[in-house]
């Protein structure tokens, strides 16, 4: 009888000790499929802490489990699990489903359009995340930002690339609305996930690439299967991935839950950028030196590329409310942030970017 007495105190003395969050909420387990291979790091990296910030936040009792592109289903099908609740979350990129809806392009990025922080500045105080969340909930999915990779490279290519005319007949990898302003230069545009593209590229099936940038880029193998990289990355001055979750698992979470995954996206989404423009420097002075050859868009090939930008972007518009209502705010955001560009930061970096200012400091 004593030991029996002891036993159920000693039961009440852990119950009282134990956390609040474990005596309160329930355990959930979500699973987690990325449209990105393990192998690159620091986007797939985005999806791991993820997962363990919302671990470490809820004392285990919230646990997601990432699973790389492929392995749960196919990388670019998260939106479709997420939203016959196949799966319960998903790490992608919106632009990857403009097939759907076209406007889910500015969830991730539009050419000639925002930087990271002018993207974060639109999403958080600008109207943009209203906006997309507008969207989402079509497809049951509840969207939340969680990384950038930064401005990405304008691509590798087999050949090189002088003129406007040296688009035409081209293959390339690029997605979302991207492909259709090359198309508007005679390009062919495919959308194929990371693990395919070297393959292609090696076999001839695709005579250019645009992915992400020199870190990604180096470690997809890129440059030994086409020799010319070209920069700036105009097309996609930042890309921003997102979580989605299923709209009715969403709403069974317990409120703590929730706060947790946005606390979790955000960190992670912070590390992810800072990642890319570190590691990023080291990668092109290798690739560089191991036979690259870094050139720079003509600024014939600029102009194209921006007046068939204003074209998809016209149409699109014209054919479509809701990438009409979109595209009004954003860019009337856009022309603020450019006009605060020009007066301080961005004057300061071009006056900054003289070779002889450079020199001064060193």
């Amino acid at each position: 009888m004593q030991r029996r007495s002891l036993l159920s105190g000693a039961a009440i003395a852990a119950a009282v000790s134990a956390p609040a969050i474990a005596q309160s909420t329930p355990a959930v387990r979500w699973r987690m499929p990325s449209s990105f291979p393990k192998s690159l790091d620091t986007v797939f990296g985005g999806a791991m802490a993820i997962s363990n910030i919302v671990k470490n936040l809820t004392d285990g009792r919230f646990t997601i489990t990432p699973f790389s592109a492929g392995e749960l289903m196919p990388p670019l099908a998260i939106l479709d699990g997420v939203q016959n609740r196949s799966v319960e979350c998903g790490h992608t990129a919106g632009f990857y489903y403009v097939g759907k809806e076209p406007a889910l392009a500015f969830d991730t990025g539009i050419p000639f359009g925002m930087t990271p922080r002018q993207h974060t500045a639109w999403m958080v105080h600008g109207g943009g995340l209203a906006q997309m969340r507008e969207i989402y909930d079509r497809f049951d999915a509840v969207q939340i930002p969680c990384g950038n990779t930064g401005a990405q490279m304008g691509g590798w290519f087999r050949k090189e690339m002088k003129r406007v005319e040296d688009f035409k007949g081209l293959r390339m990898r690029v997605p979302g609305l991207l492909g259709r302003v090359y198309a508007k230069l005679g390009v062919t545009p495919l959308q194929l996930p990371a693990a395919d593209v070297y393959p292609a590229l090696e076999k001839g099936t695709l005579d250019a690439v645009e992915f992400v940038g020199p870190y990604d880029d180096e470690k997809l193998g890129l440059a030994k299967v086409a020799r010319y990289y070209y920069g700036p990355g105009v097309m996609e001055l930042g890309a921003s991935l997102c979580f989605i979750a299923n709209k009715k698992a969403w709403a069974e979470l317990p409120d703590s839950y929730r706060a947790a995954l946005e606390a979790a996206c955000a960190q992670a989404g912070a590390d992810m950028l800072a990642k890319y423009d570190v590691h990023n420097v080291p990668a092109l002075k290798r690739l560089v030196g191991g036979g690259a050859r870094l050139s720079y868009w003509s600024k014939p090939i600029l102009d194209a590329l921006y007046q068939a930008t204003g074209e998809v972007l016209k149409e699109e518009a014209a054919a479509n409310p809701v990438f009409a209502g979109v595209h009004e705010k954003w860019r009337s955001f856009l022309d603020d942030q450019l006009v605060w560009s020009s007066v301080n930061d961005g004057a300061a970096e071009q006056y900054m970017l003289g070779t002889k200012r450079a020199a001064a400091l060193r």
